[in-house]
């Protein structure tokens, strides 16, 4: 027995009194007296002074006063029924109760009878509430407190780690829910926004205030971009080695995939150490370089591309809880290779769910614009875009539509087939330029140039074009633009279906000019959207792209499983 319980069980010494407890105090035979006494002497006053008259005992009066009362006050209430009865209407009834059926001054006697009814059952239950509820409610508590202390003081050490290991769940949970109530702020922000209908953003920006009809909604983009400087945050996945992961190409047409990754890579902008802090998780694998380095081209076979990316799915959810509690909802890829779907294809989270970011946005092999984002293909011979922005005024482009390219896929099959050939000094068409001819400055003396898709439906000649200030011609099937939610690319490009190729040059010669005019402004107003810069500046094309991937964010909303 250890000392503790000794000095526990042992009695109380002689000079230790014992406290006083509400139930000793309770049932004392000074406070039974008081209970009793009392109320016995007011009843005995109260029977001396009454009449003894049996046709009304004083508790029954007392009782039908009551109901006689409370009659009145549901009957006269405002609130009930917007009557205009007071108290003094009140008071006037319960007199006449009183003076009928008795003469005056026996009627005065039973009044005062009552008010000494009414003090004696007052003194009874003051002294009943004085001296037995409160002290027994007091017994009580105390019994609890101190029951309740000796089960905690005893289980101390054992409800400890229980306590830390909950505080720790509930610390988590909340800063996914703090994050999921801030976005549900910007949703209402954006949509409150949303309902301005100007051309111009209302809102202050020193570096560029949205304008003009290139926009969906010029302030509910500014809106959203502004707010998305503020919040958003990519935590980016350190496993995985270069050359396959963490890396990409900067000089090809797959530069768009190589800049983006080496510049989350740098961690300047939007990226966070803390992966709770989390917006979006970045899966950081290039398919350029899977290709590169693991397709087998003797045999066709991408099997070992797909089994990479499953096994990089399977290590990141193993290690981290971030793709099981979305099941990858809150992640993204991006890819300006043409096999970006079937990469994605070999995860099904990966391909339904995630965020797919590619050039290869075609709606009909499951490119979903509602959580996928289109990506520019950017070719960059040099990595640099010197030498590739502006162009003559449009007084002094003397070509209406240019195209020069390479037989890739179907749509460019047709259009060659159709205009090649033609030797159109308006409409100049060419798989391959003639010695001595510059490629830039065919684009620059151009009105139109011609954008049609290849194997797939992505083509760096959009970029090229708008480079160029040249109204871009689009050509293709089933492709989503990039930025088209914020964009309206109708307000600065033309549209053409394929169906409608033989008919390009009437449908160009019947764009007016001063219709031109505009839509070749619209192409140099919306160049900064699509520049590549060394070092990104706002709303450049490296912004616009996670503008694009914060958008997709906001249109999910993510619950821990802890609390499913």
């Amino acid at each position: 027995m250890t000392c503790l319980n000794k000095v526990a069980m042992a009695p109380p010494s002689s000079d230790h009194k014992r406290p006083h407890t509400p139930s000793s105090f309770c049932f004392s035979s000074l406070n039974l007296v008081w209970f009793l006494l009392v109320p016995s002497t007011v009843f005995f006053l109260v029977s001396t002074l009454a009449p003894h008259r049996p046709s009304i005992s004083p508790l029954s009066s007392l009782l039908q006063v009551s109901f006689s009362n409370n009659s009145l006050q549901l009957q006269g209430s405002s609130i009930f029924n917007g009557s205009s009865i007071d108290s003094s209407f009140q008071l006037e009834a319960e007199t006449d109760y009183f003076v009928s059926n008795m003469p005056f001054p026996d009627a005065i006697i039973e009044k005062h009878t009552i008010q000494l009814v009414r003090i004696s059952f007052y003194f009874f239950f003051f002294f009943f509430k004085i001296f037995f509820l409160e002290p027994l409610s007091m017994f009580a508590f105390m019994k609890f407190y101190t029951v309740g202390s000796k089960q905690d003081m005893s289980k101390n050490n054992e409800s400890k780690p229980v306590v830390d290991v909950t505080l720790k769940i509930v610390k988590k949970n909340s800063k996914l829910e703090r994050n999921e109530a801030n976005l549900a702020r910007v949703r209402s922000s954006i949509k409150q926004a949303a309902l301005v209908r100007n051309l111009t953003s209302t809102h202050q920006d020193p570096d560029y205030v949205p304008h003009g009809p290139i926009y969906r909604n010029a302030n509910a983009f500014h809106r959203s971009y502004l707010e998305m400087e503020k919040v958003f945050k990519i935590y980016v996945y350190k496993e995985g080695e270069p050359p396959i992961f963490h890396n990409g190409p900067c000089r090809s047409i797959y530069s768009s995939e190589g800049r983006f990754i080496h510049e989350l890579e740098k961690g300047n902008f939007y990226t966070t150490k803390d992966p709770d802090e989390a917006l979006v998780y970045f899966l950081p694998f290039s398919v350029v370089m899977l290709v590169h380095y693991l397709y087998e081209p003797e045999t066709s076979n991408t099997d070992a591309i797909g089994r990479t990316v499953v096994d990089y799915i399977d290590v990141i959810s193993g290690k981290y809880p971030y793709w099981n509690r979305s099941l990858g909802a809150d992640h993204f890829m991006l890819s300006c290779h043409d096999w970006g779907p079937r990469t994605s294809s070999y995860v099904p989270h990966l391909f339904h769910k995630s965020i797919r970011v590619l050039c290869n946005a075609n709606t009909s092999e499951g490119f979903n614009p509602s959580k996928d984002a289109s990506f520019p293909e950017i070719n960059l011979l040099t990595g640099e875009v010197e030498g590739l922005l502006g162009g003559p005024s449009p007084s002094h482009r003397s070509i209406l539509a240019f195209f020069a390219g390479r037989l890739h896929g179907y749509i460019r099959y047709l259009l060659l087939n159709e205009w090649k050939d033609k030797r159109d000094p308006d409409v100049q068409v060419f798989d391959q330029l003639p010695k001595g001819v510059s490629y830039m400055s065919k684009l620059k003396n151009s009105r139109f140039c011609l954008c049609p898709s290849g194997y797939e439906v992505a083509s760096p000649r959009i970029v090229e074009a708008i480079y160029a200030e040249c109204v871009p011609v689009l050509i293709s099937d089933s492709y989503v633009p990039p930025f088209s939610d914020v964009l309206n690319w109708k307000s600065f490009s033309i549209q053409v279906a394929v169906k409608d190729i033989p008919n390009i040059k009437e449908i160009l010669m019947g764009v007016s000019q001063r219709q031109y005019l505009r839509m070749q402004r619209r192409v140099k107003q919306v160049q900064r959207h699509f520049v590549v810069n060394a070092t990104p500046k706002r709303y450049d094309v490296f912004h616009m792209i996670n503008h694009s991937i914060w958008l997709r964010r906001l249109n999910i909303h993510i619950r821990d499983f802890h609390q499913s």
